[in-house]
């Protein structure tokens, strides 16, 4: 337990509320699950939301008159609202669901980089960024001519912000930038650089993935032009996610993607006309019983006070950085002053992979591998590492049983 603001944290009681953390794998061991950057765990409330769903209202939105349909839209859009207050945007206009941080950062590329970029244009982006947001402003520099800036990042895994103010051109229109490093942890400054882009014309773009689970957000305080987050990073469910854009840029962005529920009308004589925000960017059926699961996940998130997660959290982090350093050969990528609940490491003598498929066989699941991050590990002379990185479902004493864990890995691969 943790305590913070006179409240108090009790990690047994939330764990109580994950059931896979019960299971046990490998004859026997209790699963550690230290993977939380790329998919967290799901609570209960969460599972019985999707249930209830199916169970009783499964039905299309926003275009049936009967009873389930009803239900089903109103809980829809009632979850946008809480995805609205969550992130402190000024209307629910500027809430637009996706399948995850990867379809929003392309939304934007496709839409609002198509329509307003031309070659010569300059669009920034920084060398800790996970491959969704370098892939596709590459391909679209590819096909239109724009110039891609990489923003340096220094030995401890912190953005160079000197760098970055003098990189700036009078064409440089927009920075793309992970608001957390899914690779080290690094927290960024964002409110600064929004600043600092705004100040030069430019817009910004932050990829708020590993971010939202971890701590609180205001869209408005950051002034973020566009933001984007997936579920299945926040407790919640996979296949959906939130893209955040100021409105008066989404309202001049076209379409990216044409059918259902994004159209006013449609005729073969006059054309097409768009529905309004949010819906234009919301062709098809949607995700709607992982969005109204994720609007779950929020309020339980919430429900937790991101003052006590942020706190339990850093405990975390700090305890297993200082026994991991305690290991001999033990190196740790990334070590900034700012930091999340991730540890990349590697460790003298034993490959990366060999530890993550051994460390299983002790019930403790971490990362290996590039971590789609390959420019920012080739910038620190490697091409993998190991991941831990932390929930607020993990205990102290996972972390020791995990820290005895890579020690006995240790002594059969050296």
């Amino acid at each position: 337990m943790t305590v913070a603001n006179d409240l108090i944290l009790d990690v047994e009681q939330v764990r109580k509320e994950f059931p896979i953390l019960a299971r046990q794998v490998h004859d026997g061991k209790p699963l550690i699950y230290l993977d939380s950057a790329a998919t967290s765990q799901t609570p209960q409330a969460v599972i019985d939301t999707l249930d209830d769903y199916y169970h009783r209202y499964n039905a299309n939105i926003h275009r049936g008159l009967h009873t389930l349909s009803e239900e089903a839209t109103g809980a829809y859009e009632h979850a946008r609202d809480t995805v609205r207050e969550f992130i402190n945007a000024e209307s629910i206009r500027e809430v637009i669901f996706t399948r995850g941080t990867t379809e929003a950062i392309n939304l934007v590329v496709h839409s609002w980089g198509r329509s307003q970029l031309k070659a010569g244009d300059e669009v920034m982006i920084s060398y800790m960024e996970h491959h969704s947001n370098i892939v596709p402003w590459q391909m679209l520099a590819n096909e239109l001519g724009v110039t891609l800036k990489v923003i340096p990042v220094d030995e401890r895994g912190v953005l160079d912000l000197d760098a970055y103010e003098h990189m700036f051109t009078e064409r440089t229109r927009l920075v793309a930038v992970a608001h957390v490093s899914n690779a080290l942890g690094t927290i960024n400054p964002i409110k600064q650089l929004a600043r600092i882009a705004h100040d030069k014309g430019a817009l910004i773009l932050v990829d708020g993935a590993q971010a939202v689970p971890h701590q609180r957000v205001d869209v408005a305080d950051l002034d973020a032009d566009f933001y984007a987050f997936s579920g299945h990073k926040m407790y919640g469910p996979t296949g959906v996610g939130v893209l955040y854009g100021k409105a008066e840029l989404l309202e001049a962005m076209p379409p990216w993607q044409g059918g259902g529920e994004m159209i006013k009308t449609v005729s073969f004589d006059q054309g097409t006309t768009y529905a309004e925000l949010p819906h234009k960017f919301e062709a098809g059926t949607p995700a709607i019983a992982e969005v109204i699961a994720l609007e779950r996940a929020i309020r339980w998130l919430t429900g937790l006070h991101f003052e006590l997660v942020n706190d339990w959290e850093h405990r975390l982090l700090e305890h297993a950085t200082e026994r991991m350093l305690a290991i001999d050969g033990m190196r740790i990528i990334g070590q900034a002053p700012e930091k999340s609940g991730v540890i990349s490491f590697l460790v003298d003598g034993a490959h990366a992979q060999d530890i993550g498929l051994l460390i299983d066989q002790f019930g403790v699941a971490i990362r290996t591998g590039n971590h789609c991050a390959q420019p920012l590990l080739h910038s620190f002379g490697v091409d993998a590492t190991c991941r831990a990185s932390f929930g607020v479902y993990n205990t102290l004493e996972e972390v020791d049983q995990f820290v005895d864990a890579l020690n006995r890995v240790l002594v059969m691969v050296r």
